[in-house]
């Protein structure tokens, strides 16, 4: 599933990429998807050019010159990409967006996915995500200062809460394995109980894991806009069941944490 490193490095690629383009035809094989009629979201959408596209979470956000938004989540995993005028597409999709100079893109949802589309450009108005938390890769929003206060008084374990999308928006089960062994602690702990000094480096962790790996463009078994994978291979504890720890040497081992596996070392995270 995608997390926050590749929906910002596909938004980022998509903003390079498809900026100016104007919206000639849209192709909607599966309806469910949408957030209003077939008739309706090719209105917003066609004859428009794309003004800006951002992300926030594993939500991206496209901004035409109408002011109307089209809003994407690739759900659990899909392909999203950009085709050359005369290209070959893909047989399989669910949407597909034709531009002016005849260039496409195409969408493929593998499990379940949202393709979303507002008259206007607030946010505030769409119920999947105007509720979404602090980003952390902005650094001006994602202070120190605002993660001890989001974190103070707080119950429940720290990885419940990480993953909470309307506490802070793009973490999901993949990321967040090699972020709690840096920061050295046991998922299910309680947020009480982490002291001062263990929050502050998991701020830091937090901030520095993630903006590596979308320096990198995400997970290797991610595609990006053109079908490349991402150069993020290398887990220290995540997905590594049985493997010796990297900093100790003790048996990496697999845990439920609440409704979600968690891949832990014993000895380093308590």
């Amino acid at each position: 599933m995608p997390e926050l490193p590749e929906i910002h490095h596909l938004a980022r690629q998509m903003c390079r990429a498809l900026c100016g383009r104007r919206i000639v035809k849209v192709e909607v094989r599966q309806p469910k998807c949408l957030n209003v009629s077939r008739r309706v979201f090719a209105s917003l959408l066609c004859g428009r050019t794309i003004d800006r596209i951002t992300s926030r979470g594993k939500w991206i956000f496209t901004h035409l010159d109408s002011g109307a938004t089209f809003l994407l989540s690739l759900g659990m995993g899909g392909d999203l990409l950009l085709h050359k005028p005369g290209a070959a597409r893909p047989e399989r999709y669910q949407l597909k967006i034709d531009f002016a100079d005849r260039s496409c893109l195409t969408i493929r949802f593998w499990w379940f996915g949202y393709a979303h589309a507002l008259p206007d450009a607030e946010p505030p108005r769409h119920k999947m995500t105007s509720f979404l938390g602090l980003n952390p890769l902005d650094r001006a929003e994602f202070t120190y200062e605002c993660f001890h206060a989001l974190l103070e008084g707080r119950r429940g374990s720290i990885k419940a809460l990480l993953m909470d999308q309307s506490k802070v928006a793009g973490i999901g089960n993949v990321y967040i394995q090699d972020i709690l062994f840096q920061a050295r602690l046991h998922p299910n702990r309680p947020i009480a109980k982490i002291s001062e000094d263990e929050r502050f480096a998991l701020y830091q962790t937090i901030v520095t894991n993630l903006a590596g790996a979308t320096r990198l463009g995400g997970l290797a078994f991610e595609k990006d806009l053109y079908h490349r994978g991402g150069g993020f291979r290398d887990f220290l504890v995540g997905y590594r069941e049985g493997k010796p720890c990297p900093e100790c040497g003790t048996v990496i081992q697999k845990i439920r944490a609440g409704a979600t596996a968690s891949f832990i070392c014993p000895r380093c995270q308590v």
